[in-house]
C-alpha cells in the first residue's frame, strides 16, 4: 500500500525560504523532479521531504534516555515536527511511492540530517527498509554533509547532558556509553567516532559512535600508568575509516619543577598495537591536556614551568607519517603562539589547524580582555580570522580565564565553565550566532559546565 501525505500548500508557501516553490500538482512535481541536480537533492530533502512528511508522534530513539525535567518544556525530540494541517484539496494530495523509485528516494533521503533520517523511519515500512538498509548507510559516507553537534554536560560528575543540532537548532538528550563513568573523562572526536580516556589511571580507552551506541575498548597505552598530564586525540581517515589515537603523557621529575618527563604513544586501528615513538625530558617546558592531529601531524599544548619565558604557552608539532624518533621536540618542532594567552583549545577544522585563545594582559596574563581565533599556515605562522564581538564576550557574564571550545568541519563552538550558554561562530560565513537555549539552567554556583563537539555519522563504526 502506498503512503499517502496530504500537504497544505498554503501553510508550506509561507515558511522562510529562499524562494518559495509553486503550487505543488502531480504534474508541476513531475517537472520538478526531472531537474536533478545537487542543488535539487539538497533543497528536495531539506524543504520538500521534511516540510511534507505528517510524523506521528512516536518516541524517538533518544526520548528515552533521559527524563527531562520540567524546566525542558519544548525539549525536541527527533519526532516533534508538527502537522501542517489537513488540505482534503485533491491537488494537494500527492503518493511519493508512486513518484520516486527507490535510488531516488534515497539520494533524497541521504540529505537529510541525522534527525530527519531517524523521523523518516517511523513514516512507512518501505521508509524504514530504506534507511536501514546496509546499502543507504554505504552511500551516506560520500552523499551525506552533517553539521558537527556540540554535548553539553549538565553535571560536574555524572556522563549526562544534551546534544546541539545546529542544523536543526535543537537539543536531544543523548545518553553516553555506559563505560563513560564521569564528565571528567578525557575526550576527543573525529569523523564521527569519539574517543574517552578514563581520569584517574588513563588505561581505559573507548572508540565509539555517539548515534549508533557501538563501542570498542582499546588495550592499555604502554608508559606511566600514572601520570601529571595527558593529552587526547584521534584522527579518522575518511575513505578507509582507519583511525590513529595519540596520548601525550607528561610527568614532572621527582623534586625538580622545571624539568618534566614527556612521551608519545601512538595506536594505529589496523594493527591494533600501541607504539611509543617520542620519549624526552623537557626543561622549562611540561605537557598539558590539548592536543589535536591535522592532516597528519600531531599538535600538543606546552606550559611554561618559569618565569624566563615570553609567553606562558608554546606549541609542538610531531609529523605521525614518520614515527621516527626525535632527538629534541623544542627545537624540531616548537611554534610560538600568537599572542599572550589565557588558555588554548586546538581543533582541526578540514584538516587545517585552527586555536581559539584567551586573549591575556600583557602584563597580567591571568586575566582574560577577549577571545580570539587564529589559524596556522605553512605549519609556521598564525594568522587572526576573528575576533569575539564584544557584545558576545559580555554575553557569557563573568567569562573565566579558561573556557571550552572546540569544532569540526566549519563550526567553532564556545561554552563558559559558569554557564550553558552556547556560542556558535561560523568560520566560513564569519558569522557568530548564540545557540538555542539549553534547556538547563543553573542550580548553584559553583554548577561547572563543560562539552565537546561530534560529527552525528550512522555509517561509521570503530
Amino acid at each position: 500500500m502506498h503512503q499517502i501525505l496530504k500537504i497544505n500548500t498554503h501553510t508550506y508557501t509561507h515558511l522562510p525560504s529562499p524562494q518559495n516553490p509553486p503550487p505543488l500538482t502531480h504534474t508541476s512535481t513531475l517537472s520538478w523532479l526531472h531537474s536533478t541536480t545537487h542543488s535539487f537533492f539538497h533543497h528536495l530533502s531539506l524543504r520538500f521531504v521534511r516540510l511534507l512528511l505528517i510524523m506521528r508522534g512516536e518516541p524517538s530513539w533518544v526520548s528515552h534516555f533521559l527524563d527531562v525535567p520540567k524546566e525542558t518544556k519544548g525539549f525536541g525530540t527527533f519526532l516533534d515536527i508538527e502537522d501542517e494541517g489537513d488540505n482534503d484539496d485533491s491537488s494537494s494530495v500527492i503518493s511519493l511511492d508512486l513518484i520516486l523509485p527507490d535510488d531516488l528516494l534515497e539520494r533524497i533521503l541521504a540529505n537529510l540530517p541525522i534527525a530527519s533520517i531517524f523521523r523518516v523511519g517511523c513514516v512507512c515500512k518501505r521508509w524504514h527498509e530504506i534507511v536501514n538498509s546496509r546499502r543507504f548507510l554505504w552511500n551516506l559516507s560520500p552523499v551525506s554533509v552533517q553539521k558537527p553537534w556540540y554535548f553539553m554536560f549538565t553535571s560536574s560528575d555524572e556522563p549526562v547532558g544534551y546534544a546541539y543540532d545546529p542544523a536543526l537548532r535543537k537539543w536531544y538528550g543523548i545518553e553516553l556509553p555506559y563505560m563513560v563513568k564521569t564528565s571528567r573523562w578525557f575526550i576527543s572526536s573525529s569523523c564521527g567516532l569519539v574517543c574517552f580516556m578514563d581520569n584517574d589511571s588513563r588505561t581505559e580507552l573507548y572508540v565509539c559512535n555517539l548515534i549508533t551506541k557501538c563501542c570498542f575498548r582499546l588495550c592499555e597505552p604502554p608508559g606511566l600508568r600514572f601520570c601529571d598530564y595527558s593529552a587526547l586525540s584521534i584522527s579518522v581517515n575518511r575513505k578507509s575509516t582507519n583511525y590513529t589515537v595519540t596520548v601525550v603523557k607528561s610527568k614532572q621529575v621527582p623534586d625538580n619543577y622545571f624539568q618534566w618527563d614527556l612521551s608519545i604513544h601512538v595506536y594505529d586501528s589496523e594493527t591494533m598495537m600501541w607504539t611509543t615513538t617520542v620519549t624526552e625530558m623537557l626543561t622549562g617546558w611540561r605537557g598539558g591536556d590539548e592536543s589535536v592531529i591535522c592532516n597528519g601531524v600531531l599538535y600538543f599544548l606546552i606550559f611554561s614551568t618559569g618565569s624566563f619565558h615570553e609567553n606562558r604557552h608554546g606549541l609542538v608539532s610531531y609529523d605521525l607519517s614518520t614515527r621516527s624518533p626525535v632527538r629534541n621536540l623544542l627545537t624540531s618542532g616548537f611554534i610560538s603562539v600568537p599572542c599572550s594567552l589565557t588558555c588554548g583549545r586546538l581543533m582541526n577544522l578540514n584538516e587545517t589547524l585552527v586555536m581559539v585563545g584567551g586573549i591575556g594582559k600583557q602584563d597580567r596574563q591571568d586575566i582574560i580582555t577577549g577571545i580570539g581565533i587564529w589559524v596556522l599556515e605553512n605549519k609556521k605562522q598564525w594568522r587572526e580570522v576573528a575576533r569575539m564581538p564584544h557584545r558576545f564576550f559580555q554575553g557569557f557574564g563573568e567569562l573565566d580565564d579558561v573556557f571550552a571550545s572546540s569544532g569540526t568541519d566549519n563550526l567553532i563552538y564556545i561554552q563558559s565553565y559558569g554557564a550553558p550558554a552556547l556560542l556558535v561562530f561560523d568560520l566560513k560565513k564569519n558569522q557568530w550566532k548564540w545557540s538555542q537555549k539549553c534547556p538547563v539552567t543553573k542550580r548553584f554556583p559553583l554548577q561547572l559546565f563543560s562539552g565537546f563537539c561530534f560529527e552525528p555519522r550512522l555509517e561509521i563504526s570503530p
